[in-house]
């Protein structure tokens, strides 16, 4: 996959600007470690808490010009909790379709097909790698588009993945970049370049 061009970035890599990224709060099945894509599980009480946590944090690095968030519920859910209720849905934003391994998880996986890597395996009846990539790309691109601040509350695989397109890495990168339910990160611009300036940064309600 090719490197995103430097100059998309350049209105969200200003000062002022950045990129503020939301995992959802956990679920039972992000407890469980299932893989989760396109079942619309709700919160639970603990993920509830952790959404609530972020709302203070949000509030003061606020006010943000731009908040978009997935459709499925634990995403819509999250945002409401931390305070923004009114975020824009964004289809592109939810999670990986995980096709015929959705809802098991990765030692399940292993048992029945042997070593087992989401990163790598071919995804039956789902999403491969490059097609989540492609709608990382068009989330990054609509966001340089509208430049300024930019929340967003997704999902752990596609934010993974968007922060490796972000930095013009390969979408399987973003193994690289573990990232819990409830975290926030925050993705930024140092010298022109894009960067990580914060990552996987719990909430008081984790």
């Amino acid at each position: 996959m090719t490197r995103l061009a430097p100059e998309l970035f350049a209105s969200l890599t200003e000062p002022r600007s950045g990129l503020w990224l939301v995992r959802h709060g956990e679920t039972e099945w992000s407890r469980e470690l299932r893989h989760t894509g396109r079942t619309d599980v709700a919160l639970t009480e603990r993920g509830r808490a952790q959404a609530l946590a972020l709302e203070p944090v949000l509030t003061t690095a606020g006010p943000f010009d731009h908040v978009l968030c997935s459709p499925l519920r634990r995403a819509q859910e999250t945002a409401d909790l931390a305070g923004f209720g009114d975020a824009l849905e964004d289809a592109d934003l939810m999670e990986r379709d995980y096709g015929d391994f959705e809802g098991q998880t990765t030692g399940e996986l292993a048992q029945r097909l042997g070593a087992f890597d989401i990163w790598t395996a071919r995804v039956t009846n789902g999403e491969d790698l490059n097609q989540v990539a492609t709608r990382a790309d068009r989330v990054l691109a609509r966001l340089a588009a509208l430049g300024g601040r930019c929340l967003v509350f997704s999902h752990g695989h596609l934010l993974r993945v968007l922060t490796a397109r972000w930095l013009g890495l390969d979408p399987a990168a973003g193994r690289l970049f573990a990232l819990d339910a409830g975290a926030l990160c925050i993705l930024a611009g140092e010298h022109g370049h894009p960067v990580i300036r914060a990552w996987n940064l719990p909430g008081t309600g984790s």
